[in-house]
């Protein structure tokens, strides 16, 4: 089969196409699927240089990759959830490999959910992980509730999205954090505060419509200071979610000076969480937009878009 493989760590040039690829059978539990896109996370760019989850994915070659859409093409034993030529999603193994960037892929069953009849298998495929993320970010980490107050820093990009629509379905007012076209999305999906990081700091007691406080819910998509600069206003006993990578030093004990919880959140696979994406998307609650799309051939070119910051949301066509 196909694939794209890698032989060392480094920039988009280290991946290379290969056409004699061995294809996976599935083992108990498992289904081998076969990939109709594929979609690229930056994740993937991160795990190919060498940073990220790049020390869970074993030996070389190895194949980055996890957000697969495609048709069943074979079953393990005791596999009852699928049949042959079902469409199937999702973020198998996460962090370890998947090897997503292949024509076919083996997976644990219970990785994969259906994909709801008014997607393609393009738009599938750049849903599970960031999807899957804002779920686990929204109804597990910090446990929004209706009434609370949340504060998304980074609210912008594909998992900010997510978490703003998720946020809202349960009855929190959103404070959402973006610039340019990707802020009046944001406001689109009905956040109720907007604002703008490149004329204001979330943080400026000043802002033009008042400064923020006593949030009962942070969450940071961005990294590096964010997080701890947004402690001090948020209430006691309100909890910080932030990314796994980059967290300030000293936010610890910032948090806990405050009386304020923090975690950062990890994702993991998980066929609850996508099912009910899928509830939302077939019940039209929940916006997903058509992702760019490039044949699986320039995906040294996409990785390196992507390493530019110039890459919008895309899959890879198999």
């Amino acid at each position: 089969m196909r694939a794209v493989v890698q032989n060392e760590f480094g920039g988009p040039e280290v991946l290379t196409l290969i056409h004699d690829a061995p294809i996976s059978e599935p083992i108990h539990t498992e289904v081998q699927v076969r990939v109709s896109h594929v979609g690229v996370n930056p994740v993937d760019g991160k795990t190919r240089g060498g940073a990220s989850v790049a020390k869970l994915m074993g030996a070389f070659p190895i194949t980055v990759g996890w957000d697969i859409a495609g048709e069943v093409s074979a079953l393990g034993n005791g596999v009852n959830r699928f049949a042959l030529g079902d469409r199937v999603f999702g973020m198998p193994r996460f962090p370890y490999p998947a090897n997503g960037y292949a024509e076919f892929v083996t997976s644990p069953s219970r990785h994969l959910v259906r994909i709801p009849d008014s997607l393609d298998f393009a738009t599938a495929a750049s849903i599970p992980l960031p999807a899957t993320t804002a779920y686990q970010i929204v109804h597990e980490a910090a446990d929004v509730r209706s009434g609370q107050t949340v504060l998304v820093l980074g609210s912008g990009g594909t998992v900010g999205t997510y978490v703003v629509q998720m946020a809202k379905k349960l009855g929190a007012t959103v404070i959402g954090h973006a610039t340019g076209e990707k802020l009046k999305h944001l406001e689109s999906l009905g956040v109720d505060r907007a604002i703008d990081y490149a004329s204001e700091e979330f943080d400026d007691p000043n802002l033009g419509a008042g400064g923020i406080s006593d949030v009962d819910v942070v969450i940071d998509l961005i990294g590096g200071e964010f997080a701890l600069r947004a402690v001090p206003l948020t209430k006691p006993d309100g909890i910080v979610v932030g990314v796994p990578s980059g967290q300030q030093q000293g936010l610890d004990a910032a948090a806990a000076q405050a009386g304020v919880r923090w975690t950062n959140v990890i994702v993991e696979p998980d066929h609850v969480a996508l099912e009910y994406v899928a509830e939302l998307i077939e019940n039209g609650e929940l916006q997903v937009p058509a992702p760019a799309t490039a044949p699986l051939e320039d995906v040294v070119e996409v990785h390196r878009q992507m390493d530019y910051g110039q890459l919008p949301k895309t899959v890879l066509t198999i």
